[in-house]
Parts: C-alpha cells; sequence; structure tokens
C-alpha cells in the first residue's frame, strides 16, 4: 500500500521527479569528475616508469639522477599530504582542490617542455605538490556530492580502487608513450584532464567545508615534509648503494628523526596536523595497513615484472605494456563491482577475502622461472592479484573513512593517500632488498645471473605473500563487524 502511494504521489507531480532525476545525474557528473582526478593524479606518479631510459638518453643523466628523477613526484606527493589535507579542511574544500589542480596542471605543461633535468625535476615535484592538495580535498568532496551513508559507501568503494587503476594505466601509457617520438608525450592527459576540470568543477561540485578559523600547524608540516622525503629517497638509494653507505644511512636516519620530531610536536600542539588518536583508532590502523600493502604489491609487481619481462625474456617496452593488460582489465571489471559486494557484504568481508586473494596472486607469481610461459602462473598472476587488489581499496577506503567528522575529511584523505604512497617506497624498498640478497647468494653458488635473477623476484614475491595471507588473518580477526545494518 505505502509503495503505491508513493508511486501515485511521483505520478501527480512529475516536476519533483524530473528535478531529482536531474540532481542525481548532476551528482553522477560530479563523482565522475572528482574520480578523473583522483585517477590522472595517480597515474602521474608511474607515467615514466617505461620512458625513464629516453630521458636518460636525452638528458645524459646517471643512475643517481635518475633515481632522484623517478622519485621526485611521489617524495612532494606524500610529504606534502597531511599539509594539504589541513589546508582543505581550513580553507575550504573546494577551493584547494582547485588550487592544486591548477598546480598540477600547469607544472605537467612545464615538466613536457623540460629543457634539462633540473626544470624537469622541480616541474615533477611540483606536480606531486599540487597533487598532494587536490588528493585530500577530493576525496572530501566525494561526502559532499554523495552524503548519505549507504551512497557514500558505495561512492569510496568505488574511490578505493582508483588507486590501483591509475598506477595501472600510467604503466600502460607509459609503454605507449615509449613507442612514440617523445617522453614528452606522458604529460598530455594529465594537462588536459587539468584543464577540463578548472572549467566543469565551479559548474558541477558544490562548496564542500568551507573556509573556518584555526591554525596551520607549520612546524609540524615542515617535520612530516621533509622527514618523509628523506626517508624516501633513502628507501630509493639504499638498494642500489647499500644499507650501509653513508647516504643510505644519513638520510634514513635523518627522516626517522624528523618523523619522530613530528609525532613529539604533534602530541603537545593545540590544532596539530595530524591528532595522534585519528590513526590510532584500531578500525582505521587496520585499513591503513591493508592500503600500504596494496599499493607495496602493486609496485613490486610493476617494477619487477617490468625487468623480468625486458632483462630476462628479452621483450620490448611496448609488448612490456601488453602484458600487463590482464592486470588493468581485472581492475576494470572488479572495480565495476566492488561498490555493491561492499553494499551487499560489508567492507569487512571485502577486506579479508581481497587480502587473500591478493597473497594467492603473488604466490603464484613466486614461481616464476627463466622460461616459465606467459599463459601459467604469470597470467595467473595478473588476475588474481589486481581482483584482490580492487577489494583490498575498497573494503579499507570505506573503513578508513566511515563516521569521520566533516570538517576531518581531509585530514582523512590525506592519511589514506599517506599509507597508499608508503607502500611503494617502504615495501619496494623491503622487497627489492629481499630479491637481491637472494640473488646475490644464489649468483655465489654458480647460478647464471637470469636464473639466479629470476629466483631472486620469486622470492620477493613469495615474502610479499605471507605478508598478504597474514594481514587477512588479522584483519579478521581483529576487525569487528559491525551492527547489522551500518555498511560502515
Amino acid at each position: 500500500m505505502q509503495q503505491h502511494d508513493i508511486a501515485a504521489a511521483e505520478r501527480s507531480d512529475p516536476a519533483r521527479t524530473a528535478a531529482e532525476a536531474a540532481r542525481d545525474r548532476r551528482r553522477s557528473l560530479a563523482f565522475s569528475l572528482l574520480a578523473s582526478v583522483q585517477f590522472v593524479l595517480i597515474l602521474a606518479m608511474s607515467v615514466l616508469n617505461v620512458v625513464l631510459p629516453d630521458i636518460q638518453k636525452e638528458f645524459g643523466l646517471g643512475r643517481a639522477e635518475l633515481a632522484l628523477l623517478s622519485a621526485s613526484y611521489g617524495m612532494s606527493f606524500s610529504g606534502l599530504l597531511l599539509l594539504g589535507g589541513r589546508l582543505s579542511d581550513l580553507y575550504g574544500t573546494r577551493r584547494v582542490f582547485l588550487l592544486g589542480t591548477a598546480v598540477f596542471g600547469v607544472s605537467s605543461a612545464l615538466a613536457g617542455m623540460s629543457t634539462g633535468l633540473w626544470m624537469l625535476l622541480i616541474a615533477r615535484f611540483v606536480q606531486g605538490a599540487g597533487a598532494a592538495m587536490a588528493v585530500p580535498a577530493a576525496m572530501s568532496l566525494v561526502s559532499v556530492v554523495h552524503p548519505e551513508p549507504a551512497r557514500h559507501a558505495r561512492a569510496m568503494a568505488v574511490w578505493g580502487g582508483l588507486a590501483a587503476s591509475g598506477g595501472t594505466a600510467g604503466m600502460l601509457l607509459s609503454g605507449v608513450v615509449a613507442s612514440s617520438n617523445s617522453w614528452r608525450w606522458a604529460f598530455v592527459v594529465p594537462v588536459v584532464v587539468a584543464a577540463t576540470t578548472l572549467v566543469a568543477a565551479p559548474k558541477l561540485i558544490p562548496e564542500g567545508v568551507a573556509p573556518r578559523s584555526g591554525r596551520l600547524d607549520v612546524l609540524g608540516a615542515v617535520l612530516v615534509t621533509t622527514g618523509i622525503a628523506l626517508l624516501s629517497y633513502g628507501l630509493v638509494e639504499a638498494p642500489e648503494r647499500g644499507w650501509t653507505s653513508p647516504v643510505a644511512l644519513g638520510t634514513l636516519a635523518g627522516g626517522g628523526a624528523l618523523l619522530l620530531g613530528f609525532l613529539v610536536a604533534e602530541a603537545r600542539v593545540r590544532q596539530p596536523l595530524l591528532p595522534l588518536s585519528f590513526p590510532a583508532s584500531p578500525r582505521r590502523a587496520v585499513a591503513l595497513l591493508a592500503v600500504f600493502l596494496g599499493a607495496a604489491g602493486i609496485t613490486t609487481i610493476f617494477f619487477m615484472l617490468a625487468l623480468y619481462f625486458q632483462e630476462v625474456r628479452g621483450y620490448s617496452a611496448l609488448e612490456t605494456s601488453a602484458a600487463f593488460l590482464p592486470f588493468g582489465l581485472t581492475l576494470v571489471v572488479s572495480g565495476l563491482c566492488v561498490g555493491r559486494l561492499v553494499q551487499r557484504f560489508g567492507p569487512r568481508a571485502v577486506l579479508v577475502v581481497g587480502l587473500a586473494l591478493a597473497g594467492l596472486g603473488l604466490a603464484a607469481l613466486g614461481r616464476l622461472g627463466t622460461d616459465t610461459p606467459y599463459v601459467g602462473v604469470v597470467l595467473a598472476g595478473l588476475v588474481l592479484f589486481p581482483a584482490g587488489a580492487a577489494l583490498v581499496f575498497a573494503g579499507s577506503t570505506v573503513t578508513a573513512t566511515t563516521d569521520v567528522p566533516q570538517d576531518q575529511a581531509g585530514l582523512a584523505g590525506a592519511v589514506v593517500n599517506t599509507a597508499l604512497e608508503a607502500g611503494p617506497a617502504i615495501g619496494l624498498a623491503v622487497l627489492v632488498t629481499l630479491a637481491t640478497g637472494h640473488t646475490t647468494d644464489l649468483v655465489h653458488t654458480g647460478k647464471s645471473a637470469a636464473s639466479a635473477l629470476t629466483a631472486g623476484y620469486g622470492f620477493a614475491f613469495t615474502a610479499a605473500a605471507v605478508a598478504f595471507e597474514a594481514a587477512a588473518l588479522c584483519t579478521f580477526v581483529l576487525l569487528r563487524p559491525r551492527p547489522s545494518g551500518d555498511i560502515g
């Protein structure tokens, strides 16, 4: 009877129904615009991976300079995320989102016109700074576009998968660019998306959190940004130079000391950049660990398999990118389903299954050999892992952002994305060290270089698989189900 009355009311008021449909279309367009920006900001992280040799040849770079260029975007992005989240919460969400997108777009254009290493290096660093402003604000605006709990949870599930999809798309685009006449084409997509967003956002995206009074924790911002930058650089350099080298020890110790100072400062300041109780919540801690592992796993697969395909199997840059197509397609298909899965089964179940499935994919890659056919364990790993990773990012993003006050939405976005950026830096460094150590041991026993290198990669993939399965078990035990009807 009640449904009949509602239907009758809708027929008697077609204007109201049309207005609701128009509102829903506007919401969908707004979310699509925000999602496209998030996608491209993550894409920019890996878009130079395959074309780095071309840049090295054009500018005459050494390995240390190449490593610095490779890490420059991630350094500023991860180091400035907490500051970007705080700026979003204090000075207006949409305003900071548009400013960050503009900085990202302009610096992308300058990167594409670079005439030397330092111009490209500075442009990439500023690119990361713009992304650090735009990402937390964009994540906060999702809760404004979809404020209802069920819709918000479904939107955040989709949002969580954008990180994996963006990183994969960056790798694929990099391979396509490598087959063109110039690496500079890698910056066309970021420029176009940024320009489109700046034109469309004021019409589609609501204001979000309005500017409010409050102090910016300048000391905390300096400590965390410098600390993360030093730690990231040290982790990038340590596998190449050695963990006991002065550069590695100095940067790692300096970065660690600054981050410790940041935690001490945050415990004492009245309006901290990062309230320590925020990431200490058991639910958020589990979710952030899952984000960290997911990002580390994706980066490790891209890094090690790209080297395996080219150095061991003799693939070209374009063939290497094509080999990752099943990975990308699986992410796309999984991304279409994650929202419904989270809504039906809850983020806890989705997160546990995702971690276990991703671990199985890594275990398959752990059986890698010098003559392993692509159709077999390699393809299995490139399908199982992304299917699990999509679930991991969806479940963890929903878990980490549920019940967050509106005035801390930017902070939540910053913390989640900081975990996302820490995964590639820390996780990849640890796994590369494990792979290198195992390879060295095998070379000393008389194994060929190619066989030892492949076995080292397999050893690292197996170690990562164990970490994922352990995380699945811990998540199942520690992450208690929410009360019935509460999707968060």
